[in-house]
């Protein structure tokens, strides 16, 4: 594994144990020229995946975008990073026992949409303020009132 401080090639593993889900190994390492420690994590991955763009464009997916995107529609709420953790694990599952290769990115924005939705509410419209590209008033609107349990009067 390569240095992220000084770029040397060849780094020593000191401790190794797996995380709290048992999906990774978590190595703490030791770059031995300029002494610098770092933390890595190894997971399993099933096959590689593509994510295929509105546009058409196809990029291989990435694992650390799908954590970001869920961290600013979770910024500021109460949710715990082992949780998040385990959602980004849960979805990377999915996405690699679904039996494709090539993953529509409007499939993985439903999928996200859906946990978030199970986990934060707030979060959730955040999200999809974005993804369906709000453009007024009226589409947050709509999307808090099918959130918002129909009472009607009898």
């Amino acid at each position: 594994m390569r240095c992220p401080f000084c770029g040397h090639d060849d780094t020593q593993v000191k401790d190794s144990r797996p995380t709290e889900d048992n999906a990774a190994i978590r190595r703490r390492r030791l770059c031995p020229n300029c002494g610098a420690r770092f933390t890595t994590f190894e997971r399993v991955q099933l096959r590689e995946l593509t994510v295929i763009k509105s546009s058409g464009q196809r990029e291989p997916f990435d694992r650390d975008k799908l954590v970001r995107s869920l961290r600013v529609a979770l910024r500021k709420r109460p949710i715990e990073a082992d949780r998040l953790e385990r959602v980004v694990s849960s979805l990377v599952r999915q996405l690699e026992s679904s039996g494709e290769s090539e993953i529509p990115s409007k499939q993985i924005g439903e999928m996200v949409m859906q946990a978030l939705l199970n986990m934060d509410q707030v979060a959730y419209v955040r999200y999809a303020s974005v993804y369906k590209d709000f453009r007024e008033v009226t589409d947050f609107n709509q999307i808090v009132e099918s959130l918002a349990p129909q009472t009607r009067p009898a």
